[in-house]
């Protein structure tokens, strides 16, 4: 039963609601809330502020909430140790991605769902503060984004790749295209890029400073297909992460070109510290670091040019 009441409580936590906490424990609304009591008197501290509908946490609770958190990552773990042991590991590995990198993710949900089939998997695209935060109160197994960023100091780190960008262009013959363009080439061509809120535009805007130029963007989206779209269908131009290649349809009227200087930023699985590593996450972190992404991403390039 206090297992349950733990997961009440999170499910509590994640929805603000009495009744679609209930909806997703699977149980009715008087019986999930009658638990919660219930944990409260087995605690004797109020955990949840009440009226006709729920008001939140007491500050107790906020506190105790990060302790139950705990508590289901660690019996999760446990109940997975079980399942080894029985050389049938099931459960849900959860990862959170940032969207550049989720091109990426069927090179390793193939390896490890052949490897690890009674586990299911579920793959959210999130920018860098959600993944953060959600690692944070186990929400989240894994997080695949940039390793160089200080907010994830204290976290476990597993680097996968180098992510080299590239322009990306219709028309291989215009003067641009024939070599390395610099960055101040690529500020004077009609640009789509992603939206300034995402990590990486952020990252090719501080680019396009330091080589002292302003881009001519005409087109911003948060879809990396329709960057595409627009440089195949409406002669714009854009910089992607190469990895993106494996999404695009590459033929003779799209082409990929590396830029000058290159940008180039590290890729990788990131984690909370666990010991032990649940047998899920772990499995996933071995898996994850024999997958040699290196060499097939930059194997896209070669096989354009």
């Amino acid at each position: 039963m206090f297992i349950r009441q733990v997961h009440y409580l999170i499910a509590l936590a994640k929805t603000g609601h009495f009744g679609r906490a209930a909806e997703i424990c699977n149980v009715s609304q008087p019986a999930l809330s009658t638990a919660i009591q219930h944990l409260e008197e087995e605690l004797g501290v109020v955990i949840v502020r009440r009226g006709q509908r729920f008001q939140g946490f007491t500050p107790e609770g906020e506190r105790l909430l990060q302790w139950a958190r705990i508590l289901a990552r660690d019996w999760e773990g446990m109940r997975q140790e079980a399942a080894l042991c029985s050389r049938q590991i099931t459960g849900t590995l959860r990862i959170g991605a940032i969207p550049t990198t989720l091109a990426v993710t069927p090179q390793f949900t193939g390896p490890y769902q052949a490897e690890c089939p009674g586990v299911a998997i579920q793959l959210l695209s999130l920018c860098a503060e959600d993944l953060i935060r959600q690692l944070d109160r186990f929400e989240l197994d894994l997080g695949l984004t940039y390793l160089e960023d200080p907010r994830l100091k204290g976290f476990r780190t597993l680097p996968l790749y180098r992510e080299r960008h590239v322009l990306l262009a219709r028309d291989p013959d215009l003067p641009v295209a024939t070599g390395k363009p610099t960055w101040a080439d690529i500020a004077e061509l009609p640009l789509c890029l992603l939206t300034p809120n995402m990590q990486n535009r952020r990252l090719i805007d501080a680019a396009f400073r330091e080589a002292g130029v302003s881009p001519r963007v005409v087109l911003e989206t948060d879809s990396v297909l329709a960057l595409y779209a627009h440089v195949r269908c409406a002669g714009l131009y854009s910089v992607v992460p190469h990895s993106l290649l494996s999404l695009f349809e590459m033929r003779q009227e799209v082409t990929a070109i590396p830029v000058n200087p290159e940008l180039s930023r590290s890729i990788g699985f990131i984690s909370r510290f666990h010991d032990p590593m649940p047998p899920i996450q772990e499995s996933a972190w071995n898996i994850a670091g024999r997958l040699g992404l290196q060499a097939r991403l930059d194997a896209l390039i070669n096989a354009i040019n």
